[in-house]
């Protein structure tokens, strides 16, 4: 790491991948992994804004998955081999599935769409549900072009799940009713 924090080297719109070579900014590969960081920030804040430690703990805990990701979309492909990749989480997807299940125990059958809020931790799980989404969909775009890990979309399809059963269970824990959509006729 470097003293400073400016490089002045992206002054002209290119970044430098890890493990070498520049891109513009506006390069699909960038917008993936900056996706991921806009995610991994928010579920930070999330974990600021949650009441329950368990849910907190979680969040927490999957935080370094992120920037595992993140280093992974950051590499060229034809570089991977020779850079010391942090490893993929690849059974954090099932992990993250028996802590759907458990919520889901706990929770009220979902019988019709939600509005996302209720506690300021709930709203704040339904903001980081939806940065995951869109962090999906610009891996996904990435994916059309470049070589993309299939882990990284697994586990970023199975964390929007668990961020929406979170936000759920931390309205639930907190006891502030979950907002039902009801469609305005006519």
């Amino acid at each position: 790491m470097t003293k400073n924090i400016y490089t002045r080297t992206g002054d002209t719109g290119q970044t430098g991948l890890f493990g070498g070579g520049r891109v513009p900014k506006s390069d699909p590969r960038v917008d993936a992994y900056g996706e991921v960081d806009e995610l991994n920030a928010c579920m930070g804040w999330a974990a600021t804004q949650v009441a329950d430690e368990t849910i907190r703990g979680r969040l927490v805990a999957l935080q370094p998955d992120l920037l595992a990701i993140g280093a992974h979309l950051a590499t060229s492909p034809d570089r991977a081999e020779r850079v010391k990749l942090p490893p993929l989480p690849v059974d954090r997807a099932t992990e993250m599935e028996r802590w759907m299940d458990d919520a889901a125990a706990e929770l009220p059958e979902l019988r019709s769409f939600l509005l996302p809020g209720g506690s300021p931790g709930g709203a704040a799980l339904h903001l980081a549900r939806t940065v995951c989404r869109r962090a999906e969909r610009a891996v996904v775009s990435l994916g059309a072009d470049q070589a993309v890990p299939p882990e990284v979309l697994l586990y970023l399809n199975r964390l929007s799940d668990l961020l929406f059963m979170l936000a759920r269970l931390e309205n639930e824990r907190a006891g502030r009713p979950e907002e039902r959509w009801e469609p305005r006729a006519g």
